[in-house]
Parts: C-alpha cells; sequence; structure tokens
C-alpha cells in the first residue's frame, strides 16, 4: 500500500491448512492481499495457531476461527472506523467464511479455492448475506466447477463468482486470473452494499 494514501478498508487473509503446509506467505494469500492493497485496502496476513511462530496447537478449526476473530480485533485497531473484509484461501477461506459470516463487523468476504468437499455444513453461508466472492479453479479436486456453481447458485444475493478456467485448487499457473478476481471485486468496494 502507498502510504501515504488512507485505506479506505481492511482486510484479514487466512492461509490454506496448517497441518498441509499453510502459511501466511503461501502465494495465492500474498497474491489475494496484494490485490486487495491494490484496491486501497490494508490487508493483514497472519499464521493461524502452531505455524511459523504462532502460539499453540492445531484445533481442527475451532480455535482456527478464534484466531480469525483476533485478527479482526486486530484490524480494527490499527484501522478504526474502516469497513473490515475477511477472506482466505482453502482451509483458511472456510475459517473466514465461517468466523466472518457471524460476526457483525465483517460487511465482506471472499473465498479461494473453497474446499466444499470437506464442508458437510453449509447452513450458515446460506443465512449470510454480506457480499460474498468466491474464485475457484475449473478444475479444484476439493469442490469442481459444477459443484461450486450449484452452492453458489442456492446462496442468497449479493454474491459473485469467478470460475479460473484450466486453473487446481491452487491456482497454479493461474495466479494472476485469481488475483485479478480479488482486485476487480475490491474495485467494486462491496462492504458499502446496503
Amino acid at each position: 500500500m502507498n502510504p501515504d494514501i488512507p485505506p479506505r478498508a481492511a482486510a484479514v487473509v487466512c492461509h490454506a491448512h496448517p497441518l498441509h503446509g499453510g502459511v501466511m506467505h503461501f502465494k495465492v494469500v500474498f497474491r489475494a492481499a496484494k490485490a486487495l492493497q491494490a484496491e486501497g485496502v490494508a490487508a493483514l496476513r497472519f499464521n493461524f495457531r502452531g505455524v511459523g511462530r504462532s502460539e499453540g496447537r492445531h484445533d481442527e478449526g475451532r480455535g482456527e476461527q478464534d484466531d480469525v476473530r483476533a485478527a479482526l480485533a486486530e484490524v480494527e485497531r490499527r484501522f478504526p472506523g474502516l469497513p473490515v473484509v475477511t477472506g482466505g484461501f482453502s482451509f483458511g477461506s472456510a475459517m473466514a467464511l465461517r468466523a466472518g459470516c457471524a460476526d457483525d463487523r465483517v460487511r465482506a468476504l471472499f473465498a479461494l479455492g473453497l474446499p466444499l468437499s470437506m464442508m458437510p455444513d453449509l447452513a450458515f453461508l446460506r443465512a449470510c448475506t454480506r457480499p460474498r466472492l468466491f474464485v475457484q479453479g475449473e478444475r479444484d479436486t476439493y469442490a469442481p466447477a459444477a459443484l461450486i456453481r450449484d452452492v453458489v447458485d442456492a446462496l442468497p444475493e449479493p454474491k459473485s463468482l469467478a470460475v479460473i478456467p484450466g486453473a487446481d485448487h491452487f491456482f497454479a499457473g493461474h495466479l494472476e486470473e485469481m488475483q485479478e478476481a480479488v482486485r476487480a471485486w475490491a474495485a467494486t468496494r462491496p462492504w458499502e452494499a446496503p
């Protein structure tokens, strides 16, 4: 971000599964944060408990949702009064959606490579009416294009879906397209929706 221009929103960006190599420096997470920053959104990436220098141990998603809430509190502290956005990649997208849909501080959400095959209960997502962006690789093994389309079609508005042709779960060879989908969504300022 340009330090001379005040941010228009603040975001928390969550990484992939801690037990499968997920860290805040992963390419998808880094690129998502960069896309948000290009549109004036201050982006906070963090490591879930037990990753890198973070204390604690992996908690099967329960404690990780607490980590998301703690990161949301931190961006609120650092950027008081700004709208807050949250999202992430893979496991991180599931944690961001679960915590963010239940948190009144969050004005918009995004999910990159949402692992639907590992999410048996989507009732929370059907009840969430804040603006949401879903970006999925066409060949994602955790939620192929047809599955993500069916799920997103059944969700209430406002919502957006970008399926990246030829991309796998990690957007290998397609990081630019994923990054542009996030940037274009942020350019619409979804956090300003009524």
